[in-house]
């Protein structure tokens, strides 16, 4: 059960606040109702619960608190639809909604549908057969078939493939794709090997050039 007020004035107009504990009205920033005009004091009035009762109680304001009109002094009683000012702030007073207690609903089992017995004896066989006789036993099985030592079938026939349909040219068919050599990528250690026996080369072929040229200029000179 929770007290309520709800501004009929000012910026706060149509603003409810519950009431669920004890509560302080004014400007201050600790109040738990702040209203932040000069016309109110810091603490202004205090809201009290006693009993289940809601209580208003002036704190010496400047502007007073009035009910219904009225300047109290110290502790005034509130009704459901007083009218409490703080100031020129006015709120209009709510009492709890009166507790509603819910009748529950009583669920009436509905009586399952009859069962024929033949139907019952029925399905009461074929559980039986599942669940007590389990696998047919070696003796059970049909007698023209021959056995191996671990219980195995033999001369059993295979069935054979289904016969081609006739007007279907097998040569037309489109035979699988063949695959497609992926190249493997260089690594990098590979591609500097390279770079440096190319190098190698390049530089060796210069040097046997030069040397060359220094013996051909010597026998001819």
């Amino acid at each position: 059960m929770t007290w309520k007020i709800q501004a009929i004035t000012g910026e706060f107009t149509g603003q409810e606040i519950n009431i669920d504990r004890d509560m302080l009205v004014g400007r201050h920033q600790d109040a738990d109702v702040l209203l932040q005009s000069a016309e109110v004091s810091r603490k202004h009035a205090a809201l009290l619960l006693k009993e289940q009762a809601l209580w208003v109680q002036d704190l010496n304001s400047s502007n007073g608190t009035f009910v219904n009109e009225l300047k109290i002094e110290n502790e005034s009683q509130l009704q459901d639809g007083d009218i409490v000012q703080f100031a020129s702030f006015r709120f209009s007073v709510f009492a709890p909604a009166p507790e509603t207690v819910e009748q529950e609903e009583i669920e009436v089992q509905q009586p399952a549908e009859a069962v024929a017995p033949s139907e019952t004896a029925a399905e009461k066989s074929a559980a039986q057969h599942m669940n007590e006789q389990g696998m047919p036993s070696l003796t059970e099985r049909d007698g023209n078939v021959q056995l191996t030592r671990d219980g195995m079938p033999q001369n059993v026939s295979v069935p054979k493939p289904a016969p081609i349909p006739e007007g279907i040219d097998l040569s037309q068919v489109t035979p699988e794709p063949a695959p497609v050599p992926v190249e493997q990528p260089v690594s990098r250690v590979e591609e500097e090997r390279t770079q440096q026996k190319n190098a190698s080369l390049g530089l060796i072929t210069i040097i046997v050039l030069v040397i060359l040229a220094i013996l051909a200029w010597v026998m001819f000179k």
